[in-house]
């Protein structure tokens, strides 16, 4: 890293690997905590700046087993635990924090698709949650899950706020994944709502909270009482609770209409048809994933849209690119070349 020049690293703390029991008062791995130490010192020695995300993808089994883990507001409480314990710990050494990374993917693909741990879904998703013994509500349970989220986010940043900030000078934030939607038929209305509503409950269910202390409208409007409330006091303390925006972005869609019927059970899976062709053209330059196109443009676009609806907030591309696969086709000789040219004299 440092010879290509990087001047910062991004990596993520493994909870468990603090707290293997989810909780300080389950004990703390000493190994573990000496492994970040190592690590930021050792990126500090070269010159490299520290990025750290708190959570990314890993709750603790234990906290599931115990309590059903982000579906319980208690996990709100642990995770700020494991928070203070971090900022305590790594914060003198540490200026950039990211609380929750792509806490709308994991949501999604976690307690609507089924697909990542710990695989809740319904059983018209298809994705066989019940016959797994797992179980699971995609109309529902998402978010409450997102809830969870964004309140274990902005209590994080609260306490980092009063107890750490103003001595350690960092500063901190949240990680949100999104495309962007292109109506596919810009002349008709029907798409050009589809595809503000697309973005909302992808993007805005996330960054709407945390800058105005509540959902869209959108989704208050077409989710009812499947969404959950913020308190008064909750929706204080989302408002501004970011330093900086962490935004993933990896390509474009378009939206059209989707039928009445359907939006009705709407779930986070996004309330409006999405596809990346018009008229059998591809949206942006395809990659070997069948969802990923190169589309800077619709990147353009993002950015814009939150300089000019979320009060032009501070933003850190933390994730971007195309698929390795591909990348790694490509550029197969020209990693080659920058073996050799780095290889120690001698070596094979």
């Amino acid at each position: 890293m440092k010879t290509i020049g990087l001047d910062s690293f991004r990596f993520s703390i493994s909870w468990t690997r603090i707290f293997p029991n989810g909780k300080l008062s389950g004990g703390v791995n000493q190994l573990g905590v000496k492994f970040y130490n190592d690590l930021i010192d050792e990126l500090l020695s070269n010159g490299i700046k520290p990025f750290v995300t708190l959570l990314h993808f890993d709750p603790p089994q234990a906290l599931e087993d115990e309590y059903g883990g982000l579906l319980s507001p208690t996990f709100v409480d642990d995770f700020v635990v494991y928070a203070d314990f971090c900022f305590s710990t790594f914060g003198d050494r540490v200026q950039k924090w990211v609380t929750i990374n792509e806490p709308n993917s994991y949501t999604m693909n976690a307690y609507d698709f089924g697909k990542f741990a710990p695989g809740r879904c319904s059983s018209w998703m298809g994705n066989n949650c019940t016959d797994r013994g797992v179980g699971g509500d995609s109309s529902t349970e998402p978010y409450v899950v997102g809830h969870h989220f964004l309140l274990s986010h902005a209590a994080a940043v609260k306490l980092y706020r009063e107890k750490y900030q103003a001595r350690q000078k960092g500063g901190i934030g949240i990680t949100i994944a999104t495309h962007w939607f292109e109506p596919k038929y810009r002349t008709l209305p029907s798409s050009q709502v589809a595809a503000s509503r697309a973005l909302d409950f992808l993007f805005g269910w996330l960054v709407h909270p945390i800058t105005y202390g509540d959902y869209p409208k959108s989704m208050r409007s077409m989710v009812g009482d499947r969404l959950p409330r913020f308190t008064r006091e909750e929706s204080e303390m989302l408002k501004g609770s970011i330093d900086f925006l962490g935004l993933n972005y990896y390509t474009m869609n378009y939206a059209e209409n989707t039928p009445p019927q359907l939006l009705a059970a709407a779930t986070t899976t996004n309330p409006s048809y999405s596809t990346a062709e018009k008229d059998g053209i591809p949206i942006g330059t395809p990659t070997a994933l069948d969802w990923l196109f190169i589309c800077p443009k619709g990147f353009q676009k993002l950015l814009l849209h939150i300089k000019d609806n979320y009060n032009n907030p501070p933003v850190y591309i933390t994730e971007n690119g195309k698929d390795f696969k591909e990348f790694f086709i490509i550029n197969h000789h020209n990693l080659q070349w920058m073996i050799m040219m780095h290889r120690p004299s001698g070596a094979s």
